[in-house]
């Protein structure tokens, strides 16, 4: 077989928000097949058994046919290179850890030339995984060698820049369950969830509640456990010390055995335990001093070490931590021993995946001073049979929540409201979490802003705990009277008729109702009068401003279908979707959208995005506008300045109480629930001309989608001049 030319990537293009393929963020690629159109996957020989091989879990793909082995069906029946170029790169990005299940692949007017796109939470790894498919593929028709293990591992790497890291990722995940929008604020762990005016921002498993004064107080160990001693929390004595012999001065005050800590340090480090002899004080005392600015020495308590998460005033997980050692063969240095015995774990690793961390000598001083303490080096042959303790901290991985004390819930949470944490890692010591801490002995030794999740997420024993939807019911209560928990109202208006004056009279009866409203439009960005940006604001970077803006309490946004096939939505989901024609195809060439039917398409996409309990408003003039009523989730309002039209007609009738409309009649602006109807007071002469009907109509519609009271739509469409011409 002769070698064949690449494929050609002619544009690619990262549509952030729902668009014409779907709801979520995809990968658009054009791509020209030259030669390759004709040569679909049956044709050329030995292809479909090199690709097989290269990634052979494609047998999992059920492509078009639904079953197991449906893609690898289509290859041995004859398909595309651009459709075989989809799967490729999902497989590989499954192959990355950034699981994909969607992708499309459609012809356009031009011979050769494909649409193809794919699911891609992030763009950075969705270009790199389409740069390593194409080539893959180009490797297997050509017969050429290719590295899947490299290309997966480089692809890997930009998942591991770009993921949210476990705590936060299962606040968000939480937050998606329960149908809440969340925008990622910056390339870390900074996640705004909800929007506007009722979002709640996450970073890690802090929150916009968590204040800088209660952070600081828990990063200082010796102060926290002054303050929540004074409210009766039972804590190991101790005091802050400025040199080893002032370390030891204070271990023979408090009585040994004792612990030498640093005071802000955090995940255990410098932490030496146990310590009973002024050698062990001593030398614990630069360990500690290196990971903090001061070191603590306080009396050792006996027992496990436990962490309790505390989330609103709950406890909502604890795990219990174990000692590590290992048991000397008589051959093996101790460093060999931790490799075989302890790391051999599968539960360890480096990765976020793993709820153990890796033991490594020379990246824990605590270890080396543990093994230091037993007459050992990392390189040290113990003699057989004997056990040498490793790390006596640090494991905590057992989950223990179904475990723990009435009491011990009572103590741990009331350390965290001392302190002043909305999340709290309550770090305690007891023999036994089902008692009662001062039966025991116990104590509580830290409190802890933004706890790590991962113990509790994925315990290295015991069953996960959902500690992110804790996190999600804290920041967003469950109440019944609100429908749409952390949404604000969202208007969107698609078309070209009118598009720009209706998006500004929305907006401004929505002003009136009280309100602050942003309006992305043509005209600008917008929040209430005040113009944030000038120029046109129907793409997504200015528009998804507003959703970001703490002030806004409602948006509505103006969308060509030229934004829509651009850039997708701004918004996830909207309340009210306003469609007022399928004009324009003309201008859209470069899209490959050349007909009413195209257009149909792409401006569905805003009646695709209406939530369950909110509103399509649709031209009944327009039959194709109108049948769009069938794919809402939500309800559908239909208008048409003439009451005979027959969709208007038609949708009156339809359902048990029939369908809802706006129409006129002798003027006057009419709301209609089947055969019911109700005048809205008549439109001073100067108002009722300065509106097309269409535009009045569907602004109306819209305003009463939204329940606004039909005496402030009438004031407000008297006003709407004067304000659009101050504004």
């Amino acid at each position: 077989m002769s070698i064949k030319n690449d494929i050609r990537l002619l544009r690619v293009n990262y549509l952030r928000g729902p668009n014409m393929w779907t709801y979520r963020p995809v990968l658009e690629t054009w791509l020209d097949l030259g030669e390759l159109e004709d040569w679909p996957s049956n044709r050329l020989p030995g292809f479909n058994h090199r690709l097989d091989k290269l990634l052979p879990a494609l047998i999992e793909h059920h492509c078009g046919v639904g079953e197991r082995g449906g893609f690898l069906q289509r290859l041995e029946e004859g398909t595309w290179a651009g459709h075989v170029l989809e799967h490729v790169v999902i497989e590989l990005l499954n192959l990355a850890g950034m699981p994909t299940a969607f992708g499309q692949t459609r012809s356009t007017t031009q011979r050769g030339v494909y649409r193809m796109v794919f699911r891609a939470r992030d763009e950075k790894v969705a270009r790199c995984a389409l740069a390593h498919g194409h080539r893959l593929l180009m490797a297997a028709i050509n017969d050429t060698p290719f590295e899947v293990a490299a290309a997966v591992a480089d692809i890997r790497e930009q998942v591991d820049r770009c993921y949210l890291g476990p705590s936060t990722a299962a606040i968000v995940g939480a937050a998606t369950d329960r149908h809440i929008p969340h925008i990622r604020l910056n390339e870390g762990n900074l996640v705004q969830l909800g929007h506007g005016a009722r979002q709640r921002r996450i970073w890690t498993a802090q929150t916009d509640r968590t204040s800088a004064v209660a952070q600081g107080i828990a990063g200082d160990k010796d102060l926290t456990k002054r303050l929540i001693a004074g409210c009766g929390v039972p804590v190991p004595e101790g005091r802050v010390v400025a040199t080893p012999a002032e370390a030891w001065e204070a271990a023979q005050d408090i009585g040994l055995p004792v612990v030498v800590k640093p005071t802000d340090a955090n995940h255990g480090r410098g932490v030496m335990l146990d310590l009973r002899s002024q050698a062990d004080v001593e030398a614990a005392f630069p360990v500690a001093a290196q990971q903090g600015s001061e070191v603590l020495v306080e009396r050792y308590i006996p027992g496990d070490e436990h962490r309790l998460l505390v989330v609103g005033g709950q406890v909502v997980a604890a795990v219990r931590g174990e000692t590590a050692s290992v048991v000397a063969d008589g051959r093996s240095t101790v460093r060999q021993l931790v490799d075989a015995q302890l790391n051999s774990d599968p539960r360890r690793g480096e990765s976020e995946d793993h709820p153990l961390n890796r033991l490594v000598f020379e990246e824990d001083d605590v270890m080396l001073g543990e093994v230091t303490r037993q007459g050992l080096t990392p390189d040290a042959v113990p003699e057989a049979g004997r056990r040498v303790l490793i790390l006596r901290n640090g494991n905590l991985a057992i989950d223990c929540t179904d475990q723990v004390h009435p009491e011990v819930e009572h103590v741990a949470t009331l350390a965290a409201r001392i302190v002043g944490l909305d999340i709290a890692g309550i770090d305690l010591v007891a023999q036994d979490i089902g008692r009662p801490l001062h039966q025991q002995g116990g104590a509580i030794v830290e409190v802890n802003a933004g706890p790590g999740l991962l113990p509790h997420l994925k315990p290295a024993a015991g069953k996960p705990r959902p500690v992110g939807r804790a996190i999600v019911d804290a920041l967003f209560p469950e109440d019944a009277d609100t429908a749409q928990v952390g949404r604000i109202p969202i208007v969107g208006v698609a078309g070209t008729r009118g598009t720009t004056r209706i998006a500004r009279l929305v907006a401004w009866l929505g002003q009136l109702r009280g309100l602050r409203v942003g309006l992305a439009c043509a005209d600008g960005l917008y929040l209430d009068r005040r113009c944030l940006a000038s120029g046109d604001a129907r793409c997504f970077d200015l528009s998804h401003r507003l959703l970001v803006n703490r002030n806004v309490q409602a948006a509505v946004f103006e969308n060509d279908a030229r934004s829509v096939l651009r850039d997708g939505l701004a918004y996830d989901r909207c309340t009210i979707g306003v469609v007022t024609d399928i004009d324009g195809a003309e201008a859209l060439a470069e899209f490959d959208v050349q007909s009413p039917e195209q257009m149909v398409k792409v401006l569905r996409t805003q009646v695709d995005v209406v939530l369950d309990d909110g509103v399509a408003v649709l031209n009944a003039a327009d039959e194709r506008v109108a049948a769009l009523a069938d794919l809402c989730d939500g309800e559908a309002i239909l208008y048409a300045a003439d009451p005979r039209t027959p969709a208007l007609q038609a949708h009156r009738a339809s359902g048990a109480r029939g369908g809802r409309a706006v129409t006129l009649n002798n003027g006057r602006v009419v709301l209609a629930t089947g055969s019911s109807e109700t005048r809205l007071a008549p439109l001073s002469p100067s108002a009722r001309g300065n509106l097309d009907d269409d535009v009045l109509l569907a602004a109306v519609a819209t305003a009463w989608a939204l329940d606004i009271p039909s005496d402030l739509i009438i004031a407000g469409i008297e006003t709407f001049d004067a304000h659009h011409a101050a504004a």
